[in-house]
């Protein structure tokens, strides 16, 4: 058993034993009494005291419940600095807020059973019928019972007690305005559990969408809210935006249902997930028949090469191959962007460490010897430009899970499509900026490094980010466009939000921690931080670290860079 298992273990079965579910809860019906009580300018000391009054949900009827919701509304709004989420379900049942507290993934509660004499495998994810109700900080309401489907989204982190949910609307809304006002039927909660200061995930989105827009690629918009699920207290979250295929997010060519032409628009998860998915929605890679790649340490690779496949059956190396994101309805479409994916990264890998050019036949069946130049091949199948950008957010942030998941492209082959690989979309922030132990002290190469994975078994790398790390024109695209950015003071504005977000919203981030008690008694996770991330027992402490790595980050690559 290795030591994840050792501590992930008992925290499971406990999680189980428990539902899943926080041991402090807060009733709003007590707040509203307290609140009662006393004069206005005092709601804010006397709402803080009454959340931590502990009480017994299943004992309380539902209608008890949204009763006590509308009349505390107002005192939800006046001591609130962030927006207020309310999520009411639609049954009235006592155990429908189950939908929040106890599913866990299936394929992860799978493998906690396998190795958990007596486990009891809770319920997956599934969507329960809500309504949603949003107020903004100036108590203008933006939604107001709006129809939705609300579910647990996420891997492992399904098996912590703050869950982050998805949002699947009936009809199309925009939230709080984001993404300049975009209506879409799908949004998500991130509860930003394992991060102390919560502010990981939205300071990469807002440094990614600078880097990325410029360049006509994607990166979500994202805010702040207090959550209360069935008129309870559930803590701070980050409204994020789902990943998907549409022309204010991944804007390629959707997929008509039912359509079976492979002329449509791909959007694709490198992902280690990949064998739980439909086999018509995942595929394997070979990247160039597992040949070996030599890491960008700085030191031209110190001697060392690595390898992306497992070699041997007793290499624990795992394999990582893609999951399609998007919607397609035929094998023909999976096979076609399966060996696009295939022929590009090999056309990237002969280029780069073969000075050879290949390039695809016109039905894209096979891969040619060709005319072009190495480079020329290369950008024939490949946005190198966005590869240039998700490279530079990959390196500043150290994305621990860089080398598994949460790493997406796009090819888009409709009508007007480029037809290239595109690198869009980053996503999953929180174990990133020196919250686990890499790059430490901010310095060192690491995105197209040896990478270990997250129980130390093996080493291992993003072969997309590392195939072309050798070239000098591509290093030469990374330097301008890191110049472009830091001369524009983007780092300087990453530096004042979480400045301003430390606080102005000092008080939701000391009501979340009342409620879930995460930041101090840690011990779920504790063993993923690093040692700075560990030590930080305030949300102020962990903000000003944060700060602190990055300008250690930023400082070390201007210096490697800078133009």
């Amino acid at each position: 058993m290795n030591k994840i298992v050792k501590w992930l273990l008992p925290m499971l079965m406990a999680c189980t034993l428990a539902g899943c579910s926080s041991g402090a809860d807060t009733s709003v019906t007590e707040v509203t009494e307290s609140a009662a009580k006393i004069e206005t300018e005092s709601i804010n000391v006397e709402r803080a005291e009454t959340e931590r009054i502990s009480v017994d949900t299943e004992t309380a009827s539902q209608e008890e419940v949204t009763e006590t919701a509308s009349e505390s509304e107002a005192v939800q709004v006046q001591t609130s600095v962030m927006p207020i989420l309310e999520i009411n379900t639609v049954s009235t049942d006592k155990n429908a807020i189950d939908f929040a507290t106890k599913p866990v993934s299936g394929h992860v509660s799978e493998q906690i059973a396998s190795w958990t004499p007596g486990y009891r495998i809770p319920p997956e994810p599934y969507y329960e019928d809500c309504t949603i109700t949003l107020t903004d900080t100036d108590n203008s309401v933006q939604l107001s019972g709006v129809e939705a489907q609300v579910k647990v989204r996420g891997n492992w982190t399904t098996t912590y007690d703050k869950k982050a949910f998805r949002i699947k609307f009936a009809e199309k809304q925009n939230m709080l305005g984001l993404n300049g006002g975009a209506q879409m039927k799908n949004w998500l909660l991130l509860a930003e559990y394992k991060d102390g200061s919560m502010l990981r995930n939205k300071t990469a989105f807002e440094i990614g969408r600078e880097i990325l827009e410029a360049d006509g690629l994607y990166c979500s918009d994202a805010e702040f809210v207090e959550v209360y699920i069935n008129g309870k207290y559930w803590g701070v979250y980050l409204l994020a935006e789902y990943q998907q295929i549409n022309e204010n997010r991944v804007a390629i060519t959707k997929a008509e249902k039912d359509y079976t032409g492979t002329d449509i628009g791909y959007f694709l998860e490198f992902d280690g997930y990949f064998y739980n998915e439909d086999e018509l929605q995942s595929f394997h890679v070979d990247y160039a028949d597992n040949a070996s790649l030599v890491p960008y340490d700085g030191n031209d690779g110190s001697g060392r090469t690595v390898t992306i496949l497992p070699e041997g059956r007793f290499d624990y190396t795992k394999d990582v191959g893609f999951t399609i994101k998007s919607d397609i309805y035929s094998e023909e479409q999976r096979d076609f962007i399966a060996n696009f994916v295939n022929g590009a990264y090999r056309i990237m890998y002969e280029a780069a460490y073969n000075d050879k050019a290949y390039e695809f036949n016109s039905d894209y069946t096979e891969l040619v010897e060709s005319s072009l130049t190495p480079r020329e091949a290369v950008e024939k199948v490949v946005d190198v430009q966005s590869l240039v950008d998700m490279y530079i957010i990959s390196e500043l942030t150290c994305d621990a899970d860089i080398y598994w998941s949460s790493f997406f492209m796009s090819a888009d082959f409709g009508a007007g499509g480029n037809k290239k690989l595109t690198f869009t979309a980053p996503w999953d922030f929180d174990s990133t900026l020196g919250n686990k132990d890499r790059c430490a002290d901010g310095t060192g190469y690491y995105a197209s490094n040896i990478i270990p994975d997250v129980n130390f078994q093996y080493e291992t790398a993003n072969p997309w980010l590392l195939v072309l790390a050798y070239e000098d024109w591509y290093r030469d695209m990374i330097k301008e466009k890191w110049t472009s950015i830091y001369d524009s003071g983007v780092f300087e504005r990453a530096y004042e939000m979480i400045e301003s977000d430390k606080a102005e919203y000092a008080e939701a981030f000391e009501r979340n921690y009342d409620k879930w008690d995460n930041l101090v008694n840690n011990d779920s996770f504790a063993n993923e931080l690093s040692r700075k991330a560990a030590a930080c027992k305030t949300h102020e402490a962990a903000a000003d670290y944060l700060t602190e790595w990055l300008k250690s980050r930023v400082e070390f690559l201007n210096g490697e860079w800078h133009l």
